[in-house]
């Protein structure tokens, strides 16, 4: 080992940093000192050069043991008999508790520090210091609660996470799952459409499913986004993940559109309707023209709203009383309006969170306001229309915030600024992944008593009766990526697990919300281990799991899995069935063009060997072809003990171009092409209507 990496090899173990880790070809790689030092450096470590290694190590095990109880103390459903309490050892005296209960209940506690049960000592820096165990109520009330703890003058307080170990579970009698359909909402279009879809399109795509016998309608994150300067459609990369994108606004649902002339006659116009039109007929999204054509019509709304007196009013300050970052969002939102560039190049004073009424248009903050009251309306009538009809509405919560987001912005605590969470090098991306956005700093959301995780989290499960999370291993660990590093050279950080399970899972029973985490590609054997303890569901992505032999070319589906063939990041089934993938790699220069034969030629071996495996399960006859084959694997997923069997509406009707190729951006239109057909067209499509009624067969007769 390198001596420079040898020497920060036991600090960074303190902190919760990998100095190895072992890639997809099970090579072992070392992290490098100068990426090493940067990232102890952001988590805390007061060291400016390797050679300070030794004096921050020494200070970090003062500062744990000076720490006279954890920031966050875990109470798995309810059951904390005791904690530990560290002090010097010649510490004297009582130790007094108060534990204030999220009912507001109290409980005052006090008991000589002699008389509480030793559990070591420990000398650290010449000074010793004693753990005792404080005894607490055997059983504590599923929540957030607060401890303080006072010996002589010191005093210390904690978060105690009382949460059930196993998220939540639908009642037998309530139906949750069998089949659904997904698509990206962006994609959806009808005859009335404005050159994207709407949050009414995602509504009527669940009342197709569900006539159809479907229980989930599942799309991509419907967040906040920057869609003028800065610039970023990403689903992935939000401008907020507590906030909704108005985007996606019906206008035509809008109350105030009846009491404003002047949307009215914008609407009824003649260059109104050319735009729309012309945005129609384009087969990219194009962002930033659709929000500016449809914000013109809901500025004029939300005037109407402002300047009158409806029994809405109230309902609005309802919203906004329940919504604490409402006012600071649209502000911050009016400035970027106003300023049109990133946070990060803001005045010292806008940059550190003091925004005054001159710095931005008060109709756009008053927009910004009513938009997202809308956008809550009109997604809480979906998710209820939804639950009302026993189906299933199944969002998607990205893993982290676009670096100029409101997120970073407020929370800027929250996140390791000047770093990005990322993957290592493997053989689809040589030279790593750099996602761009800064991660969650692990020991400051423990601090803030994971008040802005809650936030997310809740944000979503007040809508989703299914969560699916993204990257669910960033729950354990994620690459972090020094900025001006290239990705190859970042290194893993580890997260609290338990404890972010613990808040997901009380969120998850609160809401009634059912869990899927994404744990696809490379990774560690603890992650499918933890969800299951946790009753998290895996996720069953067919193309992932083939094989090159026919006695197994499907891996088993895992039991209560979300099965599907692809997702959003992988080709169609027809691009697949046609390598037309590994065609696109070669173009992008991923792989290299004398690879190409070879990689066509791996690509028919499992293709021959699923066609074989089907027939072996006589799902398939003599006759094949991508549309046979494909119901055959869907057929496969729904008589499993699949949670759920999601079908990918795209593939129903041979689609080519994938929606996202990952580790591009400019190459490729990523989150920008429109379905191929209106939802009029595909609601009567035969070998769409014909595959989804033999979905729902299969489904209604599994054992």
């Amino acid at each position: 080992m390198d001596p420079t990496l040898a020497s920060l090899a036991p600090l960074a173990e303190l902190y919760g940093v990998q100095t190895s880790y072992y890639d997809v070809s099970g090579q072992l790689r070392q992290a490098a000192p100068e990426p090493l030092l940067r990232i102890l450096q952001t988590l805390g470590a007061p060291l400016q050069r390797p050679e300070e290694a030794a004096d921050a190590l020494r200070f970090k095990q003062q500062e744990s043991c000076r720490r006279m109880i954890e920031p966050v103390v875990l109470a798995w459903d309810g059951k904390l008999n005791e904690l530990t309490v560290r002090v010097p050892a010649k510490t004297n005296g009582a130790v007094g508790a108060l534990l204030k209960l999220e009912t507001g209940e109290e409980i005052v506690m006090s008991c000589p520090l002699a008389y509480l049960p030793s559990a070591g000592e420990v000398d650290v820096g010449g000074v010793t210091y004693a753990t005792r165990r404080l005894l607490l109520p055997a059983a504590l009330p599923l929540g957030y609660h607060r401890l303080t703890l006072e010996v002589k003058d010191q005093i210390t307080d904690c978060l105690i996470l009382a949460a059930p170990e196993r998220s939540y579970q639908p009642p037998v009698d309530r139906k949750v799952g069998g089949w659904g359909v997904f698509a990206p909402l962006y994609a959806l279009h009808a005859k009335r459409s404005w050159g994207v879809g709407d949050f009414t399109l995602l509504e009527e795509m669940a009342d197709w499913t569900a006539e159809l016998g479907g229980g989930m309608v599942a799309t991509l994150p419907l967040l906040a986004a920057f869609l003028d300067e800065p610039f970023d459609p990403g689903p992935y990369s939000p401008a907020s993940r507590l906030f909704w994108n108005e985007l996606y606004l019906d206008v035509a649902r809008i109350p105030e559109l009846a009491a404003s002339p002047a949307a009215q006659a914008m609407l009824a116009s003649a260059d109104f309707e050319k735009e729309r039109t012309d945005l129609q007929s384009q087969k990219l999204v194009d962002y930033r023209r659709v929000m500016k054509f449809k914000r013109r019509v809901l500025e004029e709304l939300s005037k109407t709203f402002f300047a009158g007196s409806s029994a809405r009013q109230e309902a609005f300050r309802q919203f906004a009383s329940g919504h604490a970052h409402l006012e600071d969002y649209a502000r911050f939102r009016a400035v970027v309006d106003r300023r049109k560039e990133s946070w990060t190049r803001w005045p010292q004073r806008l940059r550190d969170g003091v925004l005054q009424p001159g710095d931005y248009d008060e109709n756009a903050c008053r927009y910004h306001q009513y938009v997202q009251w809308l956008a809550d309306e009109q997604l809480r009538a979906l998710a209820a229309k939804a639950r009302n009809a026993g189906s299933s509405f199944y969002l998607d919560l990205p893993l982290g915030a676009n670096a100029n987001s409101f997120d970073v912005w407020r929370e800027r605590d929250a996140f390791a600024v000047g770093l990005a969470a990322g993957a290592p090098p493997d053989p689809f991306f040589a030279k790593g992944q750099n996602w761009g956005f800064p991660p969650l700093h692990p020991e400051r959301i423990r601090a803030q008593g994971y008040r802005y995780v809650t936030s997310y989290v809740r944000h979503h499960l007040a809508l989703a009766s299914v969560l699916r999370i993204d990257h669910v291993m960033g729950l354990h660990r994620l690459f972090w990526i020094p900025e001006g590093m290239d990705a190859s050279q970042g290194i893993y950080v580890k997260y609290p697990a338990e404890e972010l399970y613990a808040v997901f899972s009380l969120e998850s029973h609160r809401h009634q919300a059912v869990l899927v985490g994404e744990d696809l590609g490379t990774v560690p054997p603890e992650v499918p281990a933890a969800m299951t303890r946790h009753n998290m569901h895996r996720m069953y992505v067919l193309q992932y799991a083939l094989q090159p032999w026919a006695e197994q070319a499907l891996q088993p589906v895992f039991d209560g899995a979300a099965a599907s063939v692809n997702t959003h990041d992988m080709p169609t089934f027809a691009a697949f069935w046609q390598g037309l993938d590994i065609d696109d790699r070669i173009q992008l220069g991923i792989l290299e063009p004398g690879t190409a034969a070879e990689e066509h030629r791996q690509r028919q071996a499992l293709i021959g060997a699923l066609v074989q495996f089907l027939r072996n399960h006589g799902r398939l006859g003599q006759d094949v072809d991508c549309t046979r084959v494909l119901r055959a694997c869907l057929a496969h997923m729904c008589q499993s003990k699949a949670f759920v069997t999601l079908v990918g509406l795209e593939d129903l009707w041979g689609e080519l171009a994938p929606q996202n190729v990952p580790g591009t951006w400019k190459e490729r239109p990523n989150w920008r092409r429109r379905a191929a057909f209106n939802m009029e067209a595909i609601r009567q499509m035969p070998e769409v209507l014909e595959t989804l009624r033999e979905v729902s067969r299969l489904v209604r007769s599994r054992p």
